[in-house]
């Protein structure tokens, strides 16, 4: 620090610190990963995807449809997204599949997707259970397309594809989360190393004293070799304690 209490930071000197305890961070980075790798395997409870589409179309019979009615129809798929996850379709589902759940529970383990310029939508139900995931997903459509068909004055709703079967949990990562967990680590530990450098104000060279009490050294004493072994090993240790 000089005269005006300014923090003089040597990013060379940094870079060389970094260096010197690279294999801390590496195995803090490892330890922090693994601990991602665990909690994402065996902590974190597994969610299970599974989806079903519908696909609507306004028009009489024997008539020929045209793009205009396919424009119209792909503007009214948010209104069929909102009566797939209105209270009267869930509650019904809840009735017929005795769920332990209330609308708004149920409600957030549903989304409900439509592709760009389709008539197409899609019911993604996401649970705990694959089994249970399926057996939503396939009732709410069956209870969706009878409250549409009702509400919307709608011929048909044809079953584009029935709910799958989730075999691979959808969440959460166990990649990701041991890739963010090791890189939380190595910016944790280096952060706390850059910091420990950058607080530490003890005078340790002749350097050391010309740049922070601006005063030359006139001379070095020598210490006996007896001695200046002595000092390094207290040295390293005194690292060690600080390092740990």
């Amino acid at each position: 620090m000089n005269n005006d209490d300014v923090i003089e930071i040597d990013l060379g000197a940094i870079f060389s610190i970094l260096l010197d305890r690279l294999l801390l961070i590496f195995f803090v980075g490892l330890f922090v990963a693994l601990l991602g790798f665990g909690a994402s395997n065996f902590v974190i409870a597994p969610t299970y995807e599974s989806t079903t589409g519908i696909y609507i179309l306004n028009k009489e019979d024997n008539a020929s449809v045209t793009y205009s009615d396919v424009q119209i129809g792909t503007q009214l798929t948010k209104d069929y997204a909102q009566l797939i996850s209105s209270r009267y379709v869930l509650e019904n589902v809840i009735q017929q599949l005795s769920l332990e759940l209330d609308y708004a529970e149920l409600n957030k383990k549903i989304d409900i997707t439509t592709p760009t310029d389709t008539r197409i939508v899609n019911i993604t139900v996401s649970d705990n259970d694959p089994v249970v995931a399926m057996n939503i997903a396939n009732a709410v459509r069956e209870v969706a397309s009878e409250h549409i068909r009702n509400v919307m004055d709608i011929d048909a709703v044809n079953v584009v594809e029935t709910a799958n079967m989730p075999t691979k949990k959808a969440s959460p990562s166990v990649m990701m989360w041991t890739l963010i967990g090791g890189f939380i680590g190595v910016i944790l530990v280096s952060a706390l190393i850059i910091l420990n450098f950058i607080l530490d104000d003890t005078i340790k060279t002749s350097e050391d004293v010309e740049r922070f009490l601006g005063l030359s050294t006139l001379a070095l004493i020598p210490m006996a070799e007896e001695e200046e072994a002595e000092h390094h090993k207290r040295r390293r240790r005194f690292n060690a304690r600080r390092s740990a």
